[in-house]
Protein backbone atom coordinates (compact mmCIF):
# COMPACT_ATOMS: atom_id res chain seq x y z
CA UNK A 1 0.00 0.00 0.00
CA UNK A 2 2.99 2.32 0.26
CA UNK A 3 2.63 3.45 -3.37
CA UNK A 4 -1.08 4.19 -2.97
CA UNK A 5 -2.13 7.84 -3.17
CA UNK A 6 -4.93 9.19 -1.02
CA UNK A 7 -7.09 12.19 -1.91
CA UNK A 8 -6.81 14.73 0.92
CA UNK A 9 -7.99 18.02 -0.61
CA UNK A 10 -9.17 19.94 -3.66
CA UNK A 11 -8.52 23.53 -4.69
CA UNK A 12 -11.76 25.49 -4.69
CA UNK A 13 -10.39 28.66 -6.27
CA UNK A 14 -8.79 31.99 -5.50
CA UNK A 15 -9.18 33.80 -2.19
CA UNK A 16 -8.51 37.52 -2.60
CA UNK A 17 -6.14 39.07 -5.12
CA UNK A 18 -2.73 38.02 -3.75
CA UNK A 19 -2.72 34.40 -4.90
CA UNK A 20 -4.18 32.69 -1.86
CA UNK A 21 -6.24 29.54 -2.45
CA UNK A 22 -9.42 28.21 -0.88
CA UNK A 23 -8.79 24.51 -0.37
CA UNK A 24 -11.50 22.02 0.62
CA UNK A 25 -9.98 19.37 2.86
CA UNK A 26 -11.04 15.76 3.36
CA UNK A 27 -9.03 15.16 6.54
CA UNK A 28 -10.45 14.98 10.07
CA UNK A 29 -8.38 18.06 10.96
CA UNK A 30 -8.40 20.53 8.04
CA UNK A 31 -5.01 21.95 9.06
CA UNK A 32 -3.41 18.50 8.67
CA UNK A 33 -3.26 19.16 4.92
CA UNK A 34 -0.89 22.08 5.59
CA UNK A 35 1.34 19.77 7.62
CA UNK A 36 1.91 17.54 4.58
CA UNK A 37 3.35 20.57 2.71
CA UNK A 38 4.19 18.75 -0.58
CA UNK A 39 0.93 17.64 -2.12
CA UNK A 40 0.78 15.60 -5.32
CA UNK A 41 -1.46 15.31 -8.35
CA UNK A 42 -3.30 12.04 -9.00
CA UNK A 43 -0.49 10.78 -11.23
CA UNK A 44 2.07 11.31 -8.44
CA UNK A 45 3.65 14.41 -9.98
CA UNK A 46 4.17 17.50 -7.81
CA UNK A 47 0.97 19.45 -7.14
CA UNK A 48 1.36 22.22 -4.57
CA UNK A 49 3.78 23.21 -1.84
CA UNK A 50 1.94 24.96 0.98
CA UNK A 51 3.91 27.87 2.42
CA UNK A 52 1.30 28.91 5.02
CA UNK A 53 -2.32 28.20 5.86
CA UNK A 54 -5.14 29.22 8.14
CA UNK A 55 -8.44 27.48 8.92
CA UNK A 56 -11.52 28.46 6.95
CA UNK A 57 -15.04 27.11 6.61
CA UNK A 58 -14.84 23.71 4.91
CA UNK A 59 -11.04 23.64 4.80
CA UNK A 60 -8.18 26.11 4.69
CA UNK A 61 -6.98 29.26 2.96
CA UNK A 62 -3.39 28.75 1.88
CA UNK A 63 -0.46 30.49 0.28
CA UNK A 64 1.43 28.18 -2.04
CA UNK A 65 4.84 28.50 -3.66
CA UNK A 66 4.69 29.94 -7.17
CA UNK A 67 1.17 31.33 -6.88
CA UNK A 68 1.41 35.12 -6.53
CA UNK A 69 -1.80 36.54 -7.98
CA UNK A 70 -5.49 35.82 -8.45
CA UNK A 71 -5.06 34.58 -12.03
CA UNK A 72 -2.50 31.96 -10.96
CA UNK A 73 -4.79 30.90 -8.11
CA UNK A 74 -7.83 30.60 -10.40
CA UNK A 75 -5.80 28.44 -12.80
CA UNK A 76 -5.50 25.85 -10.01
CA UNK A 77 -9.28 25.61 -9.41
CA UNK A 78 -10.41 21.99 -9.22
CA UNK A 79 -6.91 20.55 -8.70
CA UNK A 80 -7.18 17.40 -6.59
CA UNK A 81 -4.42 16.98 -4.04
CA UNK A 82 -3.01 13.66 -2.86
CA UNK A 83 -0.47 12.30 -0.40
CA UNK A 84 1.30 8.95 -0.33
CA UNK A 85 -0.42 6.42 1.93
CA UNK A 86 2.88 5.60 3.64
CA UNK A 87 3.22 9.12 5.15
CA UNK A 88 0.20 8.46 7.36
CA UNK A 89 0.64 6.75 10.72
CA UNK A 90 -0.49 3.14 10.92
CA UNK A 91 -4.02 2.98 12.30
CA UNK A 92 -4.60 1.54 15.75
CA UNK A 93 -5.98 -1.96 16.14
CA UNK A 94 -9.62 -2.09 14.98
CA UNK A 95 -9.14 1.21 13.09
CA UNK A 96 -8.61 1.80 9.38
CA UNK A 97 -8.52 4.49 6.75
CA UNK A 98 -11.52 4.68 4.42
CA UNK A 99 -9.19 4.09 1.47
CA UNK A 100 -8.37 0.68 2.99
CA UNK A 101 -11.93 -0.41 2.19
CA UNK A 102 -11.48 -0.10 -1.58
CA UNK A 103 -11.20 -3.53 -3.16
CA UNK A 104 -12.66 -5.44 -0.21
CA UNK A 105 -15.30 -8.07 -0.87
CA UNK A 106 -18.81 -7.18 0.30
CA UNK A 107 -21.14 -9.87 1.57
CA UNK A 108 -24.17 -10.30 3.78
CA UNK A 109 -23.93 -11.77 7.29
CA UNK A 110 -25.12 -15.06 5.76
CA UNK A 111 -22.14 -15.04 3.37
CA UNK A 112 -24.03 -14.04 0.21
CA UNK A 113 -21.62 -12.11 -2.06
CA UNK A 114 -22.76 -8.61 -3.02
CA UNK A 115 -19.68 -7.38 -4.87
CA UNK A 116 -16.55 -5.36 -4.08
CA UNK A 117 -16.02 -1.88 -2.68
CA UNK A 118 -15.22 0.23 -5.75
CA UNK A 119 -14.97 3.64 -4.05
CA UNK A 120 -15.74 5.57 -0.88
CA UNK A 121 -17.31 9.02 -1.27
CA UNK A 122 -18.94 11.71 0.80
CA UNK A 123 -21.33 13.87 -1.21
CA UNK A 124 -22.22 15.91 1.87
CA UNK A 125 -24.50 13.62 3.85
CA UNK A 126 -21.93 11.11 5.11
CA UNK A 127 -19.68 8.43 3.71
CA UNK A 128 -21.03 6.07 1.05
CA UNK A 129 -19.51 2.86 -0.28
CA UNK A 130 -19.82 2.30 -4.01
CA UNK A 131 -20.42 -1.43 -4.46
CA UNK A 132 -19.60 -3.06 -7.78
CA UNK A 133 -21.43 -6.39 -8.20
CA UNK A 134 -20.06 -9.10 -10.49
CA UNK A 135 -22.54 -8.03 -13.15
CA UNK A 136 -24.56 -4.87 -13.57
CA UNK A 137 -24.28 -1.32 -12.38
CA UNK A 138 -22.64 -0.28 -9.15
CA UNK A 139 -24.80 0.92 -6.27
CA UNK A 140 -24.28 3.00 -3.14
CA UNK A 141 -24.44 1.81 0.46
CA UNK A 142 -24.38 4.22 3.40
CA UNK A 143 -21.30 3.62 5.53
CA UNK A 144 -23.22 3.46 8.80
CA UNK A 145 -23.15 0.89 11.60
CA UNK A 146 -26.64 -0.22 10.54
CA UNK A 147 -25.77 -0.79 6.86
CA UNK A 148 -22.20 -1.99 7.44
CA UNK A 149 -22.11 -3.71 10.84
CA UNK A 150 -18.61 -5.19 10.38
CA UNK A 151 -15.37 -4.44 8.59
CA UNK A 152 -13.00 -7.41 8.59
CA UNK A 153 -9.79 -6.05 7.10
CA UNK A 154 -7.77 -9.16 7.95
CA UNK A 155 -10.29 -11.29 6.05
CA UNK A 156 -10.52 -8.79 3.19
CA UNK A 157 -14.26 -8.26 3.49
CA UNK A 158 -17.04 -5.98 4.62
CA UNK A 159 -20.26 -7.37 6.09
CA UNK A 160 -23.23 -5.42 4.77
CA UNK A 161 -26.92 -5.26 5.55
CA UNK A 162 -28.24 -3.36 2.54
CA UNK A 163 -31.68 -1.80 2.84
CA UNK A 164 -34.49 -3.64 1.11
CA UNK A 165 -35.22 -2.37 -2.37
CA UNK A 166 -38.75 -1.07 -2.64
CA UNK A 167 -40.31 -1.36 -6.05
CA UNK A 168 -42.81 1.45 -6.55
CA UNK A 169 -46.10 0.74 -8.27
CA UNK A 170 -46.15 3.11 -11.29
CA UNK A 171 -49.93 3.50 -10.89
CA UNK A 172 -49.81 4.26 -7.17
CA UNK A 173 -51.13 7.69 -6.32
CA UNK A 174 -52.99 8.12 -9.61
CA UNK A 175 -56.69 8.74 -9.56
CA UNK A 176 -58.68 6.19 -11.49
CA UNK A 177 -60.56 7.81 -14.45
Amino acid sequence: MSDQLLLVAQVGGAHGVRGELKITTYTADPMAVADYKNLMRQDGSPGLVIASARPAKGGIVARVKGCDDRNAAEALRGLKLFIARDVLPEPEEDEFYLADLIGLAVETAAGEPLGKVKDVRDFGAGDLLEIQPRAGQSWWLPFTREAVPEVRLAEGKVIAAPPAVIEADPNEGRDEP
